[in-house]
């Protein structure tokens, strides 16, 4: 099925960019890119990520550091550690893996990471820059798509383009990049009127709602191009066994034969949202050492 964008074989020629540029500035700086990830409490899906994300930093040749504290952490404790890793040299990224323990204050936390080490790209001044076209940190999995449309489409420009989902982590900042890629955008959400006929316009289509296969064929037109950001888990019949298996917010069967390229789920974005947090990772220390940044779009 020549429409499948595979997002797995994508991050592997990513990943093998992000060493190349991570050789050059051992060679050329005597620095090796450093990714600290805080992981607070033991909830199971993060600390899933966080060991794939610690594992994937050092096949890059870069330096990982761990931090796992406790669910019952005090604020003043995380704020401090945050405050440390700001001023270490050797930390040129910091994530701070979402979702947090209740008591603790997401956007106060994601505020105190100097926003030059913000790979996330969730500071509220890395949104700004990036809402204004400047140069920012820009957040993974939207980073992630843009790099999967381009490879895909080329040229973005004069594209309509439709996003689903007005979300601070994907919704919002996509509309921002395909804007820089001049496609002309429109947002969507769950209170949009007629949602289907607005994307039924659209040359791409971002779907990131949070709602098991909501797209269907009906709302595509013939020859778009779709990336399907959502992961969701559902029980389905399958070989007259219940099983449980990840689904996104596009019905994929419903896109064979329709559209010009749609990400499968899994293997379509996922994998793209590692490898673009190295990518950050990289463009941070470069910047600190006032190199150019590495070309990865």
């Amino acid at each position: 099925m020549n429409e499948i964008i595979d997002g797995k074989k994508f991050s592997q020629a990513l990943r093998y960019k992000v060493k190349n540029y991570v050789q050059v500035i051992k060679e050329k700086k005597g620095v090796t890119p450093g990714l600290a990830v805080i992981l607070v409490g033991e909830d199971p899906a993060s600390q899933v990520y966080v060991r794939n994300k610690g594992k994937q930093t050092l096949e890059a040749g870069m330096n990982s550091y761990e931090h796992k504290l406790d669910a019952s952490t005090p604020s003043e404790v995380l704020l401090g550690l945050i405050k440390n890793l700001n001023r270490d040299p050797n930390v040129h990224g910091i994530l701070c893996q979402l979702p947090l323990p209740n008591h603790l204050n997401e956007k106060e936390v994601i505020n105190a990471i100097n926003p030059e080490k913000d790979v996330d790209g969730f500071h509220i001044s890395n949104v700004g820059l990036l809402n204004t076209g400047q140069k920012s940190m820009i957040p993974c999995t939207p980073l992630g798509c843009l790099l999967l449309l381009k490879d895909r489409l080329g040229d973005l420009s004069g594209k309509k383009a439709v996003i689903v989902g007005r979300s601070n982590i994907v919704g919002k900042p996509m509309a921002n990049l395909l804007l820089q890629e001049n496609c002309t955008v429109t947002i969507t959400h769950s209170r949009t009127e007629n949602i289907e006929n607005t994307c039924a316009q659209a040359d791409i289509i971002v779907a990131a709602i949070g709602k098991p296969e909501m797209i269907k064929k009906e709302w595509v037109k013939k020859g778009a191009t779709v990336i399907d950001v959502g992961i969701n888990r559902v029980t389905k019949k399958i070989e007259s066994n219940e099983k449980t298996v990840l689904v996104g917010d596009v019905c994929f069967s419903d896109m064979v034969g329709l559209v010009a390229g749609v990400t499968p789920v899994p293997g379509g974005v996922g994998p793209m949202t590692i490898a673009c947090l190295l990518a950050n990772t990289v463009t941070a220390c470069y910047r600190s050492q006032d190199l150019s940044d590495p070309e990865f779009t």
